[in-house]
């Protein structure tokens, strides 16, 4: 089931080290199969408030995602981006093809107070 990396990049502050980190990162991604669905976009903000930017990541499975999240070569360029963009990074996996959010509601409609 495909997996996610996915950062809320919060406050950036321009600085040649993470031009360096955007350099490198996709060659400690591509040995686990990953590939950039978002990077450098704009967003359109129509709930709520989110400053930043987004960055996503998808892998062939959450092994994958942990696996290049644990990666010496990534690990080796993490600070990188870490002293200069302030966020919050989460690994998820996906929802299954025949995923059904009847079933989600219903759960929760079980753990209701009667």
């Amino acid at each position: 089931m495909t997996a996610y990396a996915i950062a809320h990049l919060r406050k950036v502050t321009p600085h040649p080290e993470v031009a360096e980190y955007i350099e490198r990162i996709t060659a400690t991604f591509e040995p686990y199969s990953g590939r950039f669905l978002v990077h450098g976009r704009e967003h359109e903000t129509v709930e709520g408030d989110w400053p930043g930017n987004v960055v996503m990541i998808a892998f062939p499975g959450i092994e994958d995602a942990r696996r290049w999240w644990n990666s010496p070569a990534y690990q080796e360029i993490a600070p990188l981006r870490s002293r200069h963009i302030e966020g919050d990074i989460i690994l998820i996996e996906g929802v299954p093809t025949n995923y059904d959010p009847t079933t989600t509601a219903q759960a929760l409609r079980d753990s209701l107070p009667s």
